[in-house]
Parts: C-alpha cells; structure tokens; sequence
C-alpha cells in the first residue's frame, strides 16, 4: 500500500502490528478501527491512559505507551514500529525525513494545514494503511447519516453563522479546521472575517479584544478549556454583540470542548449529544430562552 503525503510516499508493505500515533487525536481514529496503537500521543488532559472518556470503552483493558510533549525520534525508534501514525500532529519535513527512516509515516496529505484534514480524510487514510477501509467507510457512513438527519431537521441553521471561540488570548477556528467543519457539516457558516483574518494557511485567528465583531454569528460557543468562563465574563467589549443580547451564547465545558476540538470518529457522538439541544436553545431567535450551563458558568447578561 501506497500513500501520498505532503512530504513524500508512505509505503506500507504490510498490515501493521505495531502502530506508534504521534498524532495528538490520531488515538481515537484508530481505535474506530478496531486498531489499539502501541503508544500514542497525549494532546492534554489528566487521564494518565492519554485519553479522553468516548475512547476508553474503545480501548478496552490495553494500555498503550504514552508519549508527551514535543515529538521525541528517539522515543519512537525505541517503540519499534512498523507503521507511525503523523496526521494531525505538526510534524515537519525534517522530522518525517527522520521518522520516515524507522518506519512508513502517515504525515497529512498535500493541500491541507497541520491540523486541516478533515476528519474522513483521515480515517479513510488509516482505514487504507491498516487494511481496515471496509470499516473506515462504515464510520463515516453511519456519522455522515447523523449529520445529514440534523441538517434535515433544523432548517433555521442552514446558512447561518456560527463561530467557536476560545478565551483569553481570544481566537476563532476557521472553516478549514476541524471545529469550523463541524459546524458546516450541521449547515452553518462560519463567518467569512473569521477566515479572512487567519490568512489561507491557518485554522484559526486571533481576534482582538477591541474589535470583536468578526465572532458576532448567529451562534457564538465560548470553548473552555479548563477555567476560562471568567475571562469570557470579563471581556469588556462582550455586551457589545449581538449574540450576548440575543442569548445566541453556548458555553462548551471542558469536556465538550475537547470532545469538539479532538472532531474524531469516537468523540463526534458524544459532541453532537451534548451540543445540538444547547445549539438549538440558542438559535431559536428568543432571548428569553435559557442556554442550558450559561447560568453555572456565570455568563447570562448581567452576570446573573
């Protein structure tokens, strides 16, 4: 098996045995296929297996290796693999050209960013390199169907805007990363400044405080990632949009948050669980009806 790259050719002789994913979710897309890597890379979280809960039933009682922080050569020649799973996982020429020398590389495909792959590309791309296509094809089938179903019955959200905002140093992801498709795929836009501001090779931009209007959608969802629910609180220019007038504001906990920004076979579910009843108390254009976790979060207008 043959796979194109950005960076050259993977070249898989055979079914892999031993699967080393430096991909910071590349986990959770081999575990829909059935294929427990030998060590995978911890993005964050606290969990010392490196996974987040929607992969864990998936995992079973394995444990594999887990790799934090940066990408380590030496720790993945030690793993002794014969498959090393890259996408999603910023890895650059000079590392593949050294990775590449201990075993095939999955790095991302030509034309998209480090993180822009979208995520069928990367399943159907695993599901060829493990000799698993036939499933790979079922998952996105069955996820593409539950998509497909929302879009059919919320004809309000197609074509409105909606934008995912984390706090802080506050940035927006785009329509080329996996967040900004996944509210395309319900029928939402993501808003144009949004893509404009992060130039055609980033997934996200920053937005300054003092100008936040490119984040003003039909649906702002606040991604917290640990804490940030005050900084969202506190940013003085806030009561200035649309969406805090209109009650147009989702707060993505911790773990909707993650599960969004991880977008993988195992966590969409739990996204779409979890998101679509808050998406549809926010864009039912009543200011008056409560979003479910603004309350707890201390994010209704007026603080209360």
């Amino acid at each position: 098996m043959k796979l194109e790259t950005r960076f050259g050719d993977a070249t898989i002789p055979a079914k892999p045995r031993r699967i080393v994913s430096i991909s910071f979710i590349g986990h959770d897309f081999l575990l829909a296929l059935g294929e427990t890597p030998a060590a995978l890379r911890n993005w964050y979280g606290n969990d010392p297996s490196g996974v987040w809960p929607w992969a864990l039933e998936a995992m079973g009682e394995r444990r594999p290796a887990v790799l934090r922080g940066g990408i380590d050569i030496e720790a993945v020649a030690a793993l002794e693999p014969d498959l090393i799973a890259a996408q999603w996982s910023g890895i650059t020429e000079r590392e593949y050209a050294l990775l590449s020398r201990i075993a095939p590389t999955l790095a991302p495909p030509a034309g998209f960013g480090d993180y822009g792959t979208p995520w069928q590309l990367m399943l159907r791309r695993l599901g060829a390199a493990t000799g698993t296509a036939d499933r790979a094809e079922a998952v996105i089938a069955r996820i593409g169907k539950r998509f497909e179903e929302l879009r059919a019955s919320h004809p309000d959200w197609q074509g409105a805007s909606a934008a995912m905002v984390w706090a802080g140093q506050t940035g927006a992801f785009t329509s080329r990363d996996i967040r900004g498709r996944f509210l395309e795929d319900l029928g939402f836009q993501v808003p144009a400044e949004i893509n404009t501001a992060a130039g055609v090779n980033s997934f996200h931009a920053l937005i300054p405080a003092e100008a936040p209007a490119p984040i003003d959608a039909d649906v702002l969802i606040w991604l917290d990632y640990g804490g940030s629910a005050p900084e969202i609180a506190r940013m003085p220019l806030r009561p200035t949009l649309r969406a805090y007038r209109e009650g147009r504001e989702i707060h993505a906990d911790p773990l909707l948050a993650a599960a969004l920004s991880h977008s993988s076979p195992l966590s969409l579910d739990y996204a779409l669980d979890r998101l679509v009843p808050l998406l549809e108390a926010a864009s039912d254009g009543t200011p008056t009806t409560p979003v479910p976790g603004m309350a707890e979060a201390g994010l209704l207008p007026g603080g209360s």
